[in-house]
């Protein structure tokens, strides 16, 4: 995967894309921590788009913040689709965006709630609705955050690709 953290990448034609649409996006991020929302950000132009980020590492954050229901985290787990896409709805809720995105995952060392590392789980939520997708990424703890944050660009980008052209 390219390194989302380099100029000339995908991130940038996110926020060119969204930018041209006159659409915003925000992120509730946990196993990325922020990375994601700071990618965006250190584009040219970001801050037409980017509405804003939650950063839930800790579990009681994901709902206090992130806006998932305290009985679904505790069924569910932090690590969990239903997870990645309430984080999603919030994020976009809560920041008043168009477009948000949910991430969570298990970055290593160690297994989290029966998930392997590398395990990810994404969440978008847009006008249209909320999309959820399980990844499994391969590398250390920093190679798998910077992989979900390469993931996270490219999907919604082909999200709000798509959505213009329907």
């Amino acid at each position: 995967m390219t390194d989302p953290l380099a100029e000339g990448t995908r991130a940038g034609e996110l926020v060119a894309v969204l930018a041209e649409r006159g659409e915003t996006v925000a992120t509730a991020e946990s196993l990325t921590a922020g990375l994601l929302a700071a990618t965006i950000a250190g584009i040219p132009g970001a801050s037409a788009v980017l509405r804003g980020g939650l950063v839930v590492y800790a579990t009681d954050l994901k709902s206090t913040l992130g806006g998932v229901d305290r009985g679904q985290l505790a069924q569910d787990g932090p690590v969990a689709m239903s997870t990645a896409r309430a984080l999603a709805e919030g994020a976009r809720q809560q920041c008043g965006a168009d477009w948000g995105i949910g991430l969570t995952g298990v970055a290593g060392p160690d297994t989290q709630d029966g998930h392997r590392v590398g395990t990810v789980f994404l969440g978008l939520s847009g006008v249209s609705g909320t999309w959820v997708r399980e990844f499994g990424l391969a590398g250390d703890r920093w190679t798998i955050r910077k992989s979900a944050v390469s993931v996270a660009v490219s999907e919604l980008l082909g999200r709000v690709q798509e959505s213009s052209a329907g």
